[in-house]
Formats: structure tokens, C-alpha cells, sequence
């Protein structure tokens, strides 16, 4: 098989392997949308310690990507959201999702699916106590966010205004209608459309590398290096900067794990890459503080390799491979299926295509 055939055939594979839990978290995921409106959040954010934990888990499983969470904690900020709270939010929001899950599920197994959001409920959680260690108080900043959902106008008038804009986090309120049908048919047509164009340059830059992983490395080729604080802290400093979801984070992880690095690294470069941005970090320094902000990179970072750490430990006393997993985990879907949610999810992430079965 030359070089282009086997490419070809690997990128094939993966795509089938994630495309059936790929279309299950994006409609799980609409459906949430449309049935959990964001403006309710705030009412359970305030001051406390108890508002840190709440933050966590509101935040862990809802649709909103590294983008769409940047105006949506801003807003919570203004609305009378605590410091710790909206970080804790910043935090849990863009590291996991249900999406993210399943394709953790269908990309690297049953262990790091269930591990992934664990770690980050808890290191969301753990930032967020760690920023109630400041006393710094800032005033919160008028005006809007420069963020590619730009206004976080606090107007019921406008913000139904905003249900038809198309950028990544347009809708920020529930439909108006009762009916259980509808607010169903919107969430999947969310999900089908502003929510799979959030995810898909990064996801199709996912899967081509770890396409070009799985075909030109061999999977010892890291594994002098791929391990231990040295790895961990490159990673870190790789995800900071970069601007990527939790759900088109997995294939690339998964890209690194059959490169050789071990586990741990690579839960590394989920949990900090879609925690930090370059806009979400001046957005953190402005409403909240440099205080705020070192402390935020502080969790998100001690977090990260820890839980790196414990997952590796933990791999290696119980002698479990999470590679064996990555290939054995997919068995129970026949290849039909798993070819036509590939078919599908490409229609629907090509605008002329699905504009044919979605007006």
C-alpha cells in the first residue's frame, strides 16, 4: 500500500471510529441547549464556597465551546457571579463537555472517558478555590468583550435579537415555545449547525494529525521522552497559547498517545489547552485581575499534571493499556454504522450539503 492509500485508510478509520459518538454528543448536546437556558446560571453562582462547587458542575456538560464561554462568564461576572465562581466555570465549561465524552469514549476508551470529565470537574473546582485566595478587587469593566460572539448585552430584547445570529455562540436564551417538540427540533438543529461549525476546522485538524501520527511514527518514537514533569510542563506550555475545544482536542491527544507519550501527558494537553486561550486569559485580566489570572494558571497547570501524574500511576499498578483500549473499544458498532454517521456528520458540516436537509 503506498504512502497516500494508507493515509487515506487511516484517516477513514479514525473518522469512523469518532463520527457515531461525534452525532450522540451533538445531539445530547443541543438538546441541553435548548432545555438550559444560560441566563438561569447566575442566579446560582454568587458569593460562597458552595457556588465554586455548583460552577463545576453546571459548567462540565454544557454545549459551549472555548469561544462561546469567554462572553457567557462575562456576562455571569457582571450578573453578580463571584471571582471563584466564574472560574471555576472557565474552567469545567471548555475542558469537557458530552460531546468531548463520547468522543473520548470512541477515541481512547472507557477509562479516559470516564477519568476526563472527573479530572476536570475537580481541577475546575480546585482553581476556583485557589482564586478565592485573592483579595484582589476589580472593578468590573463596562462595554463588550472582543471575542468572536461579540455582544453580551444584558437586554432580554436584544438578547432574543441574538437567537439568529450565526456566530459560534449566538442563542443564549431558550425558545420561546412550550412545546417539548420544538424546543427538541431547535437543540438539534443547534446542534447540527452553529455547534458542529464550532468544532469542525479543529476537529478535521485533529484527525489529519493523528492521521499522520498513526502512519509515519512508530509508536516508541516518544517514549524516551514522553513521560515525567519535563513532558508535562512542555505540554502545558504548548496548550496555554492555543486555541482549541475539548471535543477537537481528543484526536490529537490520541495522536500523541500512539506517538508514545504516555497517558498522562497527553490528559495534560486536554485539560489545559481548551481551559486557556490568549482571549480567554485577557478576558480573565480584565473583569477579575492579575491576581485572579496568575491564580487561574496556577490551577489549571498544578491540576493538570497532577491528575497527568495519578492517571499514569494508576495505569502502570493496575497494568492497564490504554492503547489496547483505543483499538478494541469500537468493536460493538458495525462498520455499516460507523460509516454512515461518518457520511452523515460530513453533510452536515458542509453548509451547501446540509442546507439540503436543514433550512
Amino acid at each position: 500500500m503506498d504512502i497516500v492509500s494508507q493515509l487515506a485508510s487511516n484517516l477513514l478509520d479514525l473518522t469512523n471510529e469518532a463520527s457515531p459518538w461525534l452525532l450522540l454528543g451533538l445531539i445530547i448536546a443541543g438538546l441541553m441547549k435548548s432545555f438550559v437556558p444560560t441566563q438561569i446560571l447566575s442566579k446560582h453562582l454568587g458569593h460562597g464556597k458552595l457556588a465554586i462547587v455548583k460552577a463545576a458542575f453546571i459548567g462540565a456538560p454544557l454545549p459551549l465551546c472555548s469561544c462561546g464561554v469567554i462572553p457567557v462568564a462575562t456576562q455571569l461576572k457582571r450578573s453578580g457571579a463571584s471571582s471563584p465562581a466564574t472560574s471555576a466555570f472557565l474552567v469545567a465549561t471548555p475542558e469537557t463537555g458530552v460531546d468531548s465524552v463520547s468522543v473520548s469514549y470512541a477515541l481512547l476508551g472507557p477509562i479516559m472517558a470516564i477519568y476526563r470529565p472527573f479530572a476536570a470537574i475537580l481541577s475546575a473546582i480546585f482553581t476556583g478555590f485557589l482564586v478565592n485566595t485573592s483579595k484582589e478587587q476589580e472593578t468590573v469593566a463596562t462595554g463588550e468583550v472582543k471575542s468572536c460572539c461579540a455582544s453580551d448585552n444584558n437586554t432580554e430584547e436584544h438578547q432574543h435579537k441574538e437567537e439568529a445570529a450565526t456566530s459560534c455562540c449566538a442563542s443564549k436564551t431558550a425558545p420561546k415555545s412550550d412545546s417539548m417538540l420544538t424546543k427538541s427540533m431547535q437543540g438539534i438543529k443547534y446542534g447540527f449547525t452553529q455547534l458542529i461549525d464550532d468544532l469542525v476546522i479543529w476537529l478535521f485538524i485533529g484527525l489529519v494529525f493523528a492521521t499522520l501520527v498513526r502512519t509515519f511514527l512508530p509508536p516508541e518514537f516518544l517514549l524516551s521522552y514522553g513521560s515525567g514533569l519535563i513532558a508535562m510542563l512542555i505540554m502545558i506550555a504548548i496548550s496555554i497559547p492555543m486555541y482549541i475545544c475539548a471535543t477537537a482536542s481528543t484526536p490529537i491527544a490520541a495522536g500523541f498517545i500512539l506517538a508514545g507519550i504516555s497517558p498522562g501527558t497527553a490528559l495534560v494537553f486536554m485539560m489545559a489547552g481548551p481551559a486557556t486561550n490568549i482571549s480567554t486569559l485577557g478576558v480573565i485580566k480584565k473583569e477579575m485581575g492579575s491576581s485572579v489570572l496568575v491564580r487561574y494558571l496556577m490551577g489549571i497547570s498544578i491540576s493538570a499534571i497532577s491528575f497527568g501524574y495519578c492517571l499514569d500511576i494508576a495505569l502502570g499498578a493496575f497494568n492497564v493499556s490504554i492503547i489496547e483500549q483505543m483499538s478494541h473499544s469500537h468493536e460493538m458498532l458495525p462498520n455499516w454504522f460507523a460509516l454512515s454517521c461518518t457520511i452523515l456528520l460530513v453533510s452536515m458540516a458542509i453548509k451547501p450539503f446540509r442546507r439540503l436537509f436543514i433550512k
